[in-house]
């Protein structure tokens, strides 16, 4: 009996295979747009079923064609496919009944027939009554009558849920079925296009499972992958690789897939435990990737800092190209020191140089991500987080804003993933920003959290009404001020 199976959905560009992936799913996954060549990379999801789990996949449209797309990325999308189809125990062969049997169909059934494998005809867009009737020419593809479905409107879901699982292999179902499945740690790959973010992705896990291409723009979707790393002892730490798609800026993002792209990867980002912003080595830093860390600095409990393409410099720095460089470690220092002052407000992240193409400390990120997890469920004692909050106060007074300075009365954490603190003070509205950094910067050294999130919930004094109270003492005054 089998432990994995898996089911892949297959067919010719714009027959509806997305949508149908995101019926079965129970939730929006792939991007869904009425445009031909919108999935490129095998997007995955585990539907969990009564006779066990499965894995479902989406993929990318066979003999799409196009002007505009390059041919070697076509090329490689539909290398994508035929990967799909290998690891299938079941492929659900999906045609259009809107446009009825086309000789694409037909090249597409005849390669798939020679894979072995069990097929299942899934008549999609049947989104009205007696659509059937008109259907029979796609008996002539040699794989029964099919099943005739709407995932639009989900027609006929679930007889498509009870063949496919009557075609997958047994499951060999765990002893503890109420278990649920182990907790993996998320780890996101955000970036602008082209740094290598799906590079990064397959030379950790040591396949070619996304397309790579020089092209800008290739992702479209988020895609996640698992990935099981043995650490420290011999330890096995689950993670889950979110490969987004390249981000620009909102002025530059002008199609709909842009725009669908862009949400997605934001989703991606919240969902995360770690984000990782991925540079070009040879690039640097600029006012998009400001943005991008600035973004994923608000919703991820951790950021680090990718520093991609590392093997270019190196090469660089060798050969001379790179002039006014003794060696590597100069021009390291001098990245790195530019990354500190251009992104000053990121909570002391780590900045990891990596190269996806020669596999350069790439496994650094793996160790990266969990300790940096592990970091985020500590608890901060209120004893301590009380003192160091006395000890900054008294090395540093706050400036005085309309005559009254911001003063703090007592602390204690409230939330991890990302570190809430909450701070009872005089006034919420006299911390300005400069102090609000210092007091970041206090927690993350004496607590070590390095790369953490960290977020200040100020509860202030309420006002109390003068004219109520004309007796008070200055001293009270001030206080509540």
């Amino acid at each position: 009996m089998s432990t994995s199976r898996t089911v892949a959905l297959v067919g010719r560009p714009n027959v509806g295979k997305s949508r149908l992936f995101n019926r079965l799913a129970g939730r929006r996954i792939a991007i869904v747009l009425d445009q031909p060549g919108i999935t490129r990379d095998v997007n995955a999801f585990e539907v969990r079923d009564a006779s066990g789990p499965y894995t479902l996949l989406d993929t990318g449209g066979i003999g799409f064609s196009d002007a505009k797309t390059p041919k070697a990325l076509i090329e490689a999308a539909e290398e994508q496919v035929f990967m799909a189809v290998e690891m299938a125990d079941v492929i659900c062969f999906v045609v259009d009944a809107k446009d009825g049997l086309t000789v694409l169909d037909e090249t597409i059934a005849a390669r798939l027939r020679k894979s072995g494998k069990k097929i299942l005809l899934v008549v999609n867009k049947v989104d009205f009554p007696g659509l059937e009737d008109r259907l029979s020419d796609f008996s002539r593809l040699g794989l029964g009558a099919g099943l005739f479905v709407s995932a639009e409107h989900g027609y006929h879901e679930d007889q498509l849920r009870d063949e496919i699982v009557k075609l997958l292999p047994p499951c060999e179902k765990p002893a503890e079925t109420d278990n649920a499945p182990a907790r993996r740690v998320r780890i996101s790959f955000l970036g602008r296009p082209n740094v290598g973010k799906s590079s990064i992705c397959n030379a950790l896990l040591r396949s070619e499972r996304l397309v790579v291409s020089e092209v800008p723009g290739t992702t479209r979707d988020a895609i996640e992958l698992d990935l099981d790393f043995k650490g420290e002892n011999d330890t096995v730490i689950p993670f889950r690789l979110v490969d987004t798609a390249g981000l620009r800026r909102r002025t530059r993002v002008d199609t709909p897939v842009e725009v669908f792209s862009a949400m997605r990867s934001e989703e991606a980002i919240q969902k995360t435990d770690v984000a990782f912003v991925v540079l070009d080595a040879m690039e640097g830093v600029n006012k998009q990737d400001q943005v991008l860390l600035g973004k994923a600095l608000e919703m991820a409990p951790a950021v680090v800092v990718l520093v991609n393409k590392w093997d270019y410099a190196r090469a660089a720095i060798k050969d001379g190209s790179l002039p006014g460089y003794e060696d590597e470690r100069a021009y390291r220092e001098h990245f790195e020191a530019c990354v500190r002052e251009l992104l000053f407000f990121l909570p002391d992240s780590p900045i990891l140089f990596i190269s996806a193409k020669t596999g350069y400390f790439v496994d650094n990120i793996l160790r990266v991500a969990a300790k940096l997890d592990a970091k985020l469920d500590e608890k901060l004692t209120t004893g301590p987080v009380n003192r160091l909050l006395e000890r900054m106060f008294q090395q540093r007074e706050p400036a005085m804003r309309e005559g009254k300075r911001f003063r703090a009365y007592y602390a204690l954490q409230t939330g991890n993933r990302p570190f809430n603190i909450r701070i009872f003070c005089n006034r919420v509205d006299k911390l300005d920003d400069n102090y609000k950094r210092y007091l970041e910067r206090g927690f993350i050294n004496e607590f070590a959290l390095q790369g953490c999130s960290l977020r200040f919930t100020l509860i202030g004094k309420p006002k109390r009404d003068r004219t109520k109270s004309p007796s008070r003492t200055r001293k009270e005054r001030d206080e509540n001020e």
